[in-house]
């Protein structure tokens, strides 16, 4: 039997087995993990923004607001005249197509460009506002502009017919009469027949059934340039409510139709692909809107709300390169954000001038972060 002798046997040294350690001080605290805090307040932080950028939107008090932003709010300094702003509106709709990395293929990228094309050339009059800044002289010049022959004005029914409606736009005279030329829905007949009936109608968009046959008319509501008033007022508008109407305009038996018409259907000057262009621009503002509610107090920088536009998609940028050389996340595709999947690549720049026009948001100045948009 082997020997297990050792000091304490000799000395007299017994353990105690019942001694318990002593007991820590900061025991009866609660033990909570640092990130905690950090994820409870970030919460709100929702989108395609980084953490950090949207931890400093919603988590902080309102943005110090120093008064309206006079700054101009397009980048092109030249416009003069409706009809440059018209022209700068409808050419700067859209961002151009990246020019790599797309997230698209080729048949995603052939239907935004038809879909671009197919749209009408109109331009919301809140629109126009916004880029020239001259309310008084704005509708000044409209007016004049109508009764010259070179603009058109369009009162879609239904659409409202406020600031933040979207039923009053223009287009360009010479642009309606190239969409009447290269119709391939209507005979030349008729459409020489139109484009003098419009020559003759400068001051109003309304138009009395009388001056085509029923067999025009609707092939004209069919082709897209004409709606009824069916959605304006319950019946029909009378023909004296129509002031300036040439008795060329009216056609034959037109004082036989007063007398036993009073009450004579009208239509309205319209453009084709009209409703898929308000839609689209109806969906892109309120959009808009929603990026801006999900700010704590329905505000953000400019740049921000830029950001979340775009879809934090990724850049050309040195850091981006390097994150993507190492296979790190640089950001997403463009095709797989909403600007492009659902709005066709529509610009950050042109909705929030539409939304200014139409009262929906507005700019102040931070003093801080620069301009910054708030929900009216």
């Amino acid at each position: 039997m082997p020997l297990r002798i050792t000091p304490a046997s000799f000395s007299g040294i017994k353990k105690n087995k019942s001694s318990r350690s002593r007991a820590s001080p900061f025991a009866s605290h609660a033990r909570t993990k640092p990130s905690a805090r950090g994820s409870s307040l970030g919460k709100e932080a929702v989108g395609d923004l980084d953490d950090d950028a949207a931890f400093l939107s919603d988590s902080l008090e309102p943005l110090s607001d120093k008064g309206p932003w006079r700054e101009p709010t397009t980048t092109v300094t030249s416009i003069e005249g409706v009809l440059q702003a018209m022209r700068h509106v409808n050419e700067s709709m859209f961002d151009e197509l990246p020019a790599a990395r797309t997230g698209m293929n080729s048949t995603r990228i052939a239907e935004v460009l038809n879909m671009r094309r197919s749209l009408p050339p109109m331009v919301s009059v809140a629109h126009i506002h916004t880029v020239l800044q001259a309310p008084t002289q704005v509708e000044r010049e409209i007016v004049s502009l109508l009764r010259a022959g070179q603009l058109r004005r369009l009162i879609v029914p239904g659409r409202g017919n406020d600031a933040a409606g979207l039923g009053d736009c223009l287009i360009l005279a010479d642009d309606l009469n190239a969409l009447v030329r290269d119709s391939g829905d209507l005979e030349q007949r008729l459409k020489d027949r139109f484009t003098h009936v419009l020559a003759q109608l400068t001051n109003t968009s309304a138009i009395p059934a009388m001056a085509f046959s029923p067999d025009d008319s609707m092939a004209l509501v069919r082709a897209g340039f004409l709606v009824t008033a069916s959605s304006l007022c319950k019946g029909s508008l009378s023909v004296a409510s129509l002031p300036g109407l040439p008795p060329a305009v009216l056609g034959q038996g037109a004082d036989e139709t007063k007398t036993s018409q009073p009450r004579a259907p009208t239509f309205f000057l319209s453009l084709p692909n009209t409703g898929p262009y308000l839609r689209l621009l109806n969906a892109g503002r309120s959009h808009l809107l929603t990026l801006l509610k999900k700010s704590k107090y329905h505000e953000a920088p400019l740049t921000l709300l830029r950001d979340r536009w775009d879809g934090a998609v990724e850049t050309d940028r040195t850091f981006s390169l390097a994150k993507r050389a190492r296979g790190e996340f640089s950001g997403v595709l463009p095709g797989r954000t909403k600007k492009w999947k659902q709005f066709y690549g529509m610009g950050f720049q042109w909705i929030l001038e539409h939304a200014l026009g139409a009262g929906l948001v507005e700019l102040f100045d931070t003093g801080s972060v620069g301009p910054a948009v708030r929900c009216l």
